[in-house]
C-alpha cells in the first residue's frame, strides 16, 4: 500500500492550541507524525503537544502570532532545525472570528485585525513555507478557509473578506504547484464545534446564535480533520465537509441572484447587536 502524503509528516500546524487546529495535529500524531504546535497562546499549544504524543506522535509548541511575519519567519527556522529536514505539510488554520455589524458599522480596527489574522496570517504562512516546500521536493499545504468565503453572509464582511482570500490565495497556489507533487487543500466548513464563537471580534447576538446552531447542526473538529487530511491526501482543491456548506456552494453557483435575494432577507431577520438591546 502507498503511503499517505499526510503518514510521518513533518507538519507544522497554526493555530494548534483548541479546534480545527488542535484536531489534525493530533490525528496526525496517530498517522506517525512529528507535529510543530503554532499558536499565540502557548498553554494550549503545549496541551496540544501532550496529545500528540498520546496519539502516538512527536511534538512541540512554539509561540507564534501568524499576523506578524518575524514570528512565521521564526517558525518556519524553528520547525526545520527540529525536523532536521524541512517541513513536508503546513495547515495554515489560525484565525478569528468576526461578525454582527453592517457594512458601515463594523469598525476598522475590526477590519484590519480580522484581515491581518484571518488572511494575513496565511499569507504568512505560504510565503515563508512555500519556497521551502519547493525545496524539499514533495509535500503540501492546507489552508483553513471557512464556508463563509463564498456564501457571503449578512453582517459578516469582514470575515468573509478574509475568508474569500484564503480560498484565492490557495487555488492561486494551486496552479503554482500543479506538475509538481506538492498539493493544496483549502477546507470551506459551516459551523464546527470549537471556541471560535468566543472571539472578541463578534457581537453577543451573533455570539449566541452561532452557538445554537453549532450545537445542533455542527460537525466535531475531529471528524473535519480527518475528513480534509484524507482529502489531502488524495489531491483533493476543496473540502465542503458540511451538508449545508454543499447546499450553499451548489446554490450560490447555479442560482446566483435567486440566493443573493435569500441571503439578503435572512440578514435582515437576524437580530444585529443594536436591535438585540
Amino acid at each position: 500500500m502507498a503511503r499517505r502524503r499526510t503518514d510521518r509528516a513533518r507538519a507544522v500546524v497554526t493555530g494548534a492550541g483548541s479546534g480545527i487546529g488542535r484536531a489534525p495535529a493530533v490525528e496526525l500524531g496517530r498517522r506517525g507524525g512529528h507535529v510543530v504546535c503554532a499558536d499565540l497562546d502557548d498553554v494550549s499549544a503545549k496541551e496540544t503537544v501532550g496529545l500528540v504524543e498520546r496519539s502516538g506522535g512527536r511534538a512541540i509548541s512554539v509561540p507564534t502570532d501568524v499576523a506578524d511575519l518575524d514570528d512565521v519567519t521564526h517558525l518556519a527556522a524553528r520547525a526545520t532545525e527540529w525536523f532536521e529536514e524541512p517541513p513536508t505539510l503546513v495547515c495554515n488554520n489560525a484565525g478569528i472570528g468576526a461578525g454582527g455589524r453592517r457594512v458601515g458599522d463594523t469598525s476598522i480596527e475590526s477590519w484590519q485585525r480580522t484581515i491581518d489574522v484571518n488572511l494575513w496570517g496565511v499569507i504568512h504562512g505560504c510565503h515563508v513555507f512555500a519556497p521551502l516546500l519547493r525545496d524539499a521536493g514533495r509535500g503540501g499545504v492546507i489552508n483553513v478557509a471557512s464556508a463563509a468565503g463564498f456564501s457571503a453572509a449578512p453582517l459578516m464582511a469582514a470575515y468573509n473578506v478574509s475568508k474569500a482570500g484564503v480560498m484565492s490565495l490557495s487555488e492561486t497556489l494551486a496552479a503554482e504547484f500543479s506538475g509538481t507533487s506538492l498539493a493544496v487543500t483549502v477546507l470551506c466548513p459551516t459551523f464546527v464545534r470549537t471556541n471560535i464563537f468566543d472571539g472578541e471580534l463578534i457581537e453577543d447576538s451573533a455570539q449566541r446564535m452561532a452557538r445554537r446552531v453549532a450545537g445542533i447542526a455542527s460537525f466535531s473538529a475531529e471528524r473535519v480533520a480527518r475528513t480534509t487530511l484524507d482529502a489531502h491526501d488524495k489531491g483533493r482543491l476543496y473540502v465542503v465537509p458540511q451538508p449545508d456548506a454543499q447546499l450553499i456552494w451548489r446554490t450560490k453557483r447555479l442560482l446566483p441572484a435567486p440566493y443573493t435575494r435569500v441571503a439578503g432577507l435572512l440578514g435582515r431577520v437576524a437580530p444585529t447587536e443594536e436591535s438585540s438591546r
